[in-house]
């Protein structure tokens, strides 16, 4: 399957190239910074591009099977509109191109309906620690909140998929899958990668949005905090 991936240069990203690699997909990774792309194949091409530039999306989008997106930027107090803009240049070249499957990376915390629900995490997790992170993220959420409305608008076979608290594993483990929300705290960017690789095949979650959880490992709640102040956003 030839499959494009959008912000395959982020630390998410890079997992879900080398997954898709190994799995024998044929892809094209869009990046603004094609000379620092760290990950190589013989099925890999590189496109340097950015998603603000409606012209370069399209160009990356010609001759695919599915998009996966892995955008993100940092936290800042800036209005921030990668994510709206980007998949809206992304939907307008698929729906050009005929290409219909898309799966964008989200957050647990982007819709302000699923961010009040305790997720288990005890008292300074719910009532200290996912305050202050959603404090930070406000502009950026409200961008992906954007962007999830667009893609919800959209005739593709879309799926928006919601992560919590980003770290790294090894491994892909057994992580957990349900519709719209599940009470967990953590997401393993390798589990991440997985679940989106299995969206270019699968369509299970054709038209909804997915939660995914890691239980099987979890980080420090220091190790959350540098993962969410300085990375996270950077699927």
């Amino acid at each position: 399957m030839n499959i494009v991936i959008f912000g395959a240069n982020g630390p998410t990203g890079r997992l879900l190239t080398r997954q898709a690699l190994d799995a024998g997909h044929a892809v094209t990774a869009v990046t603004r910074h094609a000379a620092a792309f760290p990950v190589a194949g013989d099925a890999l091409r590189i496109a340097e591009a950015d998603v603000h530039d409606a012209n370069a999306v399209s160009h990356a989008l010609s001759g695919q099977d599915a998009v996966l997106s892995t955008l993100g930027v940092p936290y800042g107090r800036k209005p921030i509109t990668v994510y709206s803009e980007g998949v809206g240049n992304i939907i307008s070249a698929m729906t050009a191109h005929g290409v219909k499957r898309l799966a964008v990376v989200s957050s647990s915390a982007t819709d302000p309906a699923e961010r009040g629900r305790d997720t288990g995490g005890g008292f300074f997790f719910e009532r200290v620690l996912k305050p202050m992170i959603t404090a930070m993220g406000g502009t950026l959420y409200a961008d992906m909140l954007r962007m999830e409305q667009l893609v919800r608008a959209s005739d593709l076979d879309w799926t928006i998929v919601r992560p919590s608290g980003l770290f790294v594993t090894d491994t892909v483990t057994d992580y957990r899958v349900a519709e719209d929300f599940i009470a967990a705290r953590y997401t393993s960017r390798t589990d991440l990668a997985d679940f989106l690789l299995r969206q270019a095949t699968e369509r299970e979650y054709i038209g909804k949005a997915a939660a995914v959880a890691t239980l099987a490992e979890q980080p420090t709640v220091l190790q959350l905090i540098r993962s969410e102040a300085f990375q996270s956003a950077r699927k």
